[in-house]
């Protein structure tokens, strides 16, 4: 059963190692504990939500929106013991960028605000921004505790069709992970995504730092606070949807689901073993 609760009352749960299910109070984010696993997975540009007295002021419609979002990655890994996830859109505030710049003045070329936010309105944001991080900051820190180092599959997706150029359907980012120790196990996780067979012909493919090199906050916050945390920036291209009417295919969602299922635990052995 999910609940809801405050991000205190989450950190309250996690440091007594219990486990489960809720909504942050201000359902700015999702965390579902079914047990404390060695690994978590992520889905932080999942959300669309867009808080009702930032309408008027937005340049964006809901449709642009989403475009830029990555609908589906919660559901793609939402059958993994621990799963969390922002509710929010990115063009309220990006989970994936650090507090001082994650609430955009324009994005992708475009003017976000018809007239710029109030410090009120920002501080709003940044408090979101702040409770998700201070629950990643507790569940990383306890599953390191608990075994000794957490692997983080950190999910995402990418609007292909606006490349001029063949692109990859899975896309591994690991510019900012310690490759001198991890490189061997970010290549396997690659060789693993390109066994990933979807739907309708859609290609398996997969290459590492090729469309995106892995320079979000989500995963450098994780690096750089804990020393035996490995995250894998996984990148699907939006092969599972009409980018441009936005068409949901949900028989490739659910395939890349029941498949992740499958090849993230093997990843977790293998990064295990490497310990």
């Amino acid at each position: 059963m999910m609940h809801r609760m405050s991000a205190e009352d989450m950190i309250g749960l996690i440091r007594k190692e219990e486990p489960f299910e809720a909504v942050c109070e201000d359902y700015s984010f999702r965390l579902k504990i079914e047990y404390y696993a060695p690994f978590i997975c992520g889905a932080v540009h999942d959300g669309h939500q867009f808080r009702r007295g930032l309408w008027e002021k937005c340049t964006h419609s809901e449709f642009e929106r989403w475009y830029e979002e990555d609908p589906c990655t919660f559901e793609m890994v939402a059958r993994h013991p621990i799963v969390i996830a922002g509710c929010d859109s990115r063009f309220e505030y990006d989970l994936n960028r650090p507090p001082e710049t994650s609430i955009y003045s324009d994005a992708w070329g475009k003017a976000l605000w018809h007239k710029p936010l109030t410090e009120q309105e920002k501080g709003t944001s940044l408090d979101k921004h702040y409770r998700f991080y201070s629950v990643v900051h507790a569940l990383v820190a306890k599953i390191e505790e608990i075994h000794g180092a957490a692997l983080v599959i950190d999910m995402h997706s990418y609007n292909w069709k606006r490349w001029d150029r063949e692109v990859p359907t899975w896309n591994l980012g690991t510019s900012n992970i310690d490759n001198g120790r991890f490189g061997r196990l970010a290549e396997a996780w690659r060789l693993r995504l390109a066994d990933i067979q979807l739907p309708h012909g859609i290609p398996a493919t997969s290459l590492i730092n090729d469309t995106f090199q892995g320079n979000g906050y989500f995963l450098k916050y994780i690096t750089r606070t804990f020393d035996n945390s490995l995250v894998l920036a996984t990148e699907i291209a939006k092969v599972y949807c009409d980018e441009e009417s936005g068409t949901i295919y949900p028989e490739v969602v659910a395939s890349a689901g029941r498949q992740l299922k499958e090849l993230i635990p093997l990843q977790l052995l293998e990064f295990q073993e490497s310990l």
